[in-house]
This record gives C-alpha cells, sequence and structure tokens, in this order.
C-alpha cells in the first residue's frame, strides 16, 4: 500500500485483488448453480463414453439410479409445496389484489401459450421438415403409448373440468379422472339344427330336453341319425363404451383449485384464520428448507439421468438423419419462443434486464433439462426466484403453482409441429381451418397436459384426432421425444419464471397497498398494547402510591416515551 500526494489532495492506490480470489469469490457464491451445469456437462461425456462399452440393461439402471432417486425426492415435495405456498400466498392478500393477480397470470398463461403454438406452426410450414419418402425408413417405436385409444376433444375438455372438482382430495393427491372406451361384445342367442347319431343322443339324455326329428338317411354303421335343436350365443357385433375411471397421476389441478379456494377464505376470517395461516407458512419455510437439501444433491441425480438417456438409445447417428430436420424445427421454435420473445416481453413490460432475470432462474433451467418435469423442478423454482431475483413471495406463492400446471409454452409449440410434420409425413395439405384447428387443440392440449415426462406425447394424440391425422404416426416422434421433452419443458419453466416476474411488476401498486394496510394494523395493534400497558401502570400507581411510586411513575415515563415515537 503506497500514500501518493498530488498538491493538497492525498490519496491510497490499493493493489488490484488477483483474479483467482475474483474467481474464487464467484464460485463460493454460485457453487450450487456451477454444481449443476458441471453434472450436466459430465453427465452428457459420461453417457457418450460408455456406449463403447455396451453396458448391459442392469447397468443402465444402476447408473441411471441416483437421477431415479432425485426425481422421487422432487415428486415427494410437490404436494406439500404446492398445498402451502398457495394457501399462504392467497392468505396475505385480499380477495381484489388476488383476483387482479390471477387475471393477468390467465391472460398471460393463455397468450404466449398460443403465440407459442402460432410460431411452432409457422417453422413447420417454412422449414417443411417431413417427407412422405422417409416415412417408410424411420423405425417404428411405440414406446408404451398406446395409439389405439381414442381421444377426443369433447373428452379432454369434460375431464379437464372433472379435475378440477375433485371428489377426493386423498385420491387427488395420487389419481386423476380420465375418459376412456372399452369395445364391448354384442351377443344374440341363436338356435341350429344338428345332426347326431343315436349312441350320441343317448349320451345326451340326461342334458338335452329339447325335440328330436328323426332322419330317413343313415350313416356308414347304419345307425339312424336325428336332428335336435341347439341354442348358442353368437358375436353378432360390437361397440364402444366410454367409462370415467381413475387412472395413475396426480391431479395437480384439483388441488390447486381446493387450496386458492381455501386460502382465500383463511384471508377473509382475518384473525379467526391467523392460526391457519401461521401453520402453513411454517409447513412452507421447513419444505423450502427441504428443496436446498435437494438442491446440493441435484448435480450427481442430473449427472446420472442424462448419462442413462444417452445410453438407452439404440443408434444416436440414425436417429439423427431420420429425425433431424424435425428436431431441428422444434429446437429453433423453442429458442426463438425462450430465449428472444419471453425475454423481449418481460423487457417490454417491466423495463428491466431479462439476461440478469434469466441468470437468477439458471439453476431452474438446467434442473428441467435434467429431470424434464416442470412439476419436479417447482420447488427449484421457488428459491431462484425469491432469493435470486427477489420476487415477492405473495406473487411466486399464487402464481407459480398454477403456472407449472397450466403454462405450457414449451409443450403446445412442440405438439403444434409435431402434428403438421405428421401431416407432412403422410402427403396430406392441412386447410387453413384445420392449421387454426391444430393451434387451438395445441394451446388445449398443452394446458390439460400432466406436468410430469412424456406427457405432451400422450396428448398429442389429441391434436392428431382433432385434425384428422392418423393417431398411429405418433410413435414416429418416439425415439427423439426423450432429448425434446427436456427442451420444452426447460421453455416451459422459462415462461413460468418471466411470468411470475411479469405479474410481480404489474401488481406492485396492489402490494405497496397492502403493506400499507399490513403497517397501519400492526401499529394500531402496538398503540392499543401501549395504552393498556399504561393503563396497568396507572392502576397499579394508585393502588400502591407510596411503595411503587417511582417504578411507576418510571415505567410511566417510558411508556409515553415510546408512544409518543410510535406517533413520530
Amino acid at each position: 500500500m503506497a500514500d501518493v500526494e498530488s498538491g493538497t489532495d492525498m490519496y491510497t492506490v490499493r493493489p488490484q485483488e488477483p483474479w483467482y480470489r475474483k474467481a474464487l469469490a464467484i464460485l463460493k457464491k454460485d457453487l450450487l448453480l456451477v454444481l449443476t451445469v458441471l453434472g450436466v456437462v459430465f453427465g452428457v461425456i459420461l453417457g457418450l463414453a460408455l456406449r463403447g462399452a455396451n453396458p448391459s440393461p442392469t447397468a443402465i439402471i444402476l447408473i441411471g439410479f441416483p437421477g431415479d432417486l432425485l426425481m422421487r425426492m422432487l415428486k415427494m415435495l410437490i404436494i406439500p409445496l404446492i398445498i402451502s405456498s398457495l394457501i399462504t400466498g392467497l392468505a396475505q392478500l385480499d380477495a381484489k389484489s388476488s383476483g387482479k393477480m390471477g387475471s393477468r397470470a390467465l391472460v398471460y398463461y393463455f397468450t404466449t401459450t398460443l403465440i407459442a403454438a402460432i410460431l411452432g406452426i409457422i417453422l413447420v410450414v417454412l422449414i417443411h421438415p417431413g417427407n412422405v419418402e422417409k416415412k417408410s425408413q424411420i423405425d417404428y417405436d411405440k414406446g408404451g403409448v398406446d395409439t389405439s385409444k381414442k381421444v377426443t376433444t369433447l373428452d379432454a375438455i369434460l375431464d379437464l373440468m372433472r379435475n378440477l372438482f375433485p371428489e377426493n382430495l386423498v385420491a387427488a393427491c395420487f389419481e386423476q379422472v380420465k375418459t376412456s372406451y372399452k369395445n364391448q361384445t354384442i351377443y344374440e342367442e341363436q338356435t341350429f339344427n344338428i345332426t347326431i347319431n343315436q349312441t350320441v343322443l343317448d349320451s345326451m339324455n340326461n342334458t338335452y330336453k329339447g325335440p328330436v326329428y328323426y332322419v330317413d338317411l343313415k350313416n356308414d354303421t347304419s345307425e339312424e341319425l336325428v336332428m335336435i335343436h341347439e341354442t348358442k350365443k353368437v358375436m353378432v357385433g360390437m361397440y364402444e363404451k366410454r367409462e370415467v375411471s381413475w387412472t395413475k397421476g396426480m391431479n395437480v389441478l384439483g388441488l390447486i383449485i381446493f387450496c386458492i379456494v381455501f386460502g382465500m377464505f383463511v384471508a377473509k376470517m382475518g384473525k379467526e384464520g391467523q392460526v391457519m395461516n401461521d401453520f402453513f407458512r411454517i409447513l412452507n419455510d421447513i419444505v423450502m428448507r427441504m428443496v436446498l437439501l435437494v438442491m446440493w444433491y441435484s448435480p450427481i441425480g442430473i449427472m446420472c439421468l442424462i448419462s442413462a438417456k444417452l445410453l438407452e438409445i439404440e443408434d444416436i447417428a440414425t436417429v439423427m438423419a431420420q429425425l433431424g430436420m424435425y428436431m431441428l424445427t422444434v429446437v429453433i421454435g423453442l429458442v426463438i419462443h425462450g430465449f428472444i420473445f419471453l425475454p423481449l416481453l418481460y423487457f417490454i413490460i417491466t423495463r428491466k434486464s431479462p439476461l440478469r432475470y434469466f441468470f437468477g432462474v439458471l439453476q431452474a433451467w438446467i434442473t428441467a433439462l435434467g429431470t424434464a418435469s416442470s412439476a419436479g423442478t417447482l420447488p427449484i423454482t421457488f428459491r431462484c426466484l425469491e432469493e435470486n431475483n427477489k420476487v415477492d413471495k405473495r406473487v411466486t406463492r399464487f402464481v407459480l403453482p398454477i403456472g407449472a400446471t397450466v403454462n405450457m409454452d414449451g409443450t403446445a409449440l412442440y405438439e403444434a409441429v409435431a402434428a403438421i410434420f405428421i401431416a407432412q409425413m403422410n402427403g396430406i395439405n392441412l386447410s387453413p381451418g384445420a392449421i387454426i384447428t391444430v393451434s387451438l387443440t395445441a394451446t388445449l392440449a398443452s394446458i390439460g397436459a400432466a406436468s410430469i415426462p412424456s406427457a405432451g406425447l400422450v396428448t398429442m394424440l389429441m391434436v392428431l384426432t382433432a385434425a384428422g391425422l392418423p393417431t398411429n404416426d405418433v410413435t414416429l416422434l418416439w425415439t427423439v421425444d426423450w432429448l425434446l421433452d427436456r427442451f420444452r419443458t426447460s421453455v416451459n419453466v422459462l415462461g413460468d419464471s418471466y411470468g411470475a416476474g411479469i405479474v410481480a411488476h404489474l401488481s406492485v401498486e396492489e402490494l405497496k397497498h397492502m403493506d400499507a394496510m399490513d403497517a397501519a394494523e400492526n401499529e394500531h395493534v402496538q398503540h392499543d398494547e401501549m395504552m393498556n400497558e399504561l393503563g396497568d401502570a396507572e392502576e397499579l400507581q394508585k393502588l400502591n402510591p407510596h411503595s411503587t411510586k417511582a417504578n411507576s411513575e418510571d415505567k410511566l415515563n417510558d411508556i409515553k416515551a415510546k408512544d409518543q415515537e410510535s406517533a413520530i
């Protein structure tokens, strides 16, 4: 350190901090994020490196086992996090503020999802990745998707409405309602004339009670032939029977609706509902601490998930050659929507840096890439927005659980591209009306899609049915869906994150008004407490004028001083 004198001024020249100390400071601050990025990188390297060893299916399962544990940990926290965050967030809002906030969120969700579907349609029409000649070269892999199931738009809408109001909240934690069709056989009793010999007839004396007709013709054994009537049930046709049944999968929509109504009534009850408010607030804090613990394990789990998925692909080069243009179309659309349109929309509305905002949610974005589940990423998205981007907790706790369920920008884009790609593969030219149907149906299907891995491929059947396209061809896409699912899920998470920031910016006046009301109420409560203490002190002085006079006067003076400070 040296002192440099210049005229009458003196200043100190400090040595520049070494670069490695700056690097260590950044590493210490963002260690978890760095580890998560390294988990993705090492997962890709490990998966590609182990392909040459041709690991057995058992070895691949063991490699992916830590990733499976990560998914189970994240899913374990989904229900308590959604319930506690929604109820806590709404309990701190009045009905008017929550209504405005919810309206802004829904308008944002529907608008961005529809724009994503339209963007996908424009790109797939311009790039035209589908080719009739290539269809025969693509390997079909059903991958567990039953394409024979009938899926209609009406059934999807009705199922969506049914799931909004579950009849059993406990069952809604692991089951949801779904309409299915089963083939029912129609039988009809018909009577047949059967010719038998006398020996067979004698053996049937105990069972057959119908009429017997003798036939003049004789068989080779010179026995008399007889004709009898036999009644049998014969299948004459089949029909499809619609059944509403329970299927595996968390009914997130139903839980969200219940928690919204529950939280609104807790807020309306005021002091009477404070006990429930405190309970769910503490529950939310506990769950968030558990989330932090899981986040430190996530780099290992993400690395193992990516490695196992790369090892499960039989021939990467063949898949890329067959569906490379289709994958490129989807990825270009996701990049434009997630990294150009959404940040631009955020900047136009908030006038804040979308790049800085993105770095704040980078941890959640990488986790979505690894897990392919927006619901599984929800706990980490909460921490990123509240701690890194400083988004108001009242907004995140209300907006994020809904967004993780209904805001599926990436899924809508993917389904629109996939539907028109299948039409191109079959040489079908869609009319403008059919294209509009695809865009609207893709938007609706994305909202109804469960926030679990590969759910978009299942809802794709509804889009294909609405557009009159062959549903069996959805199996063309299964070989690459595992990869595209990760990309579209990461865009879904980005859409939720930017949406929370936009809603928080638009709701800043309501939030300030609520803060002012809370501060005034707290000040009123403190003033009442001071006045009660003042009254107790005066009463004590009257009862004990001699022994406690000095103490009572001191206490009176302290309380009056606090009261004056509070008034100031």
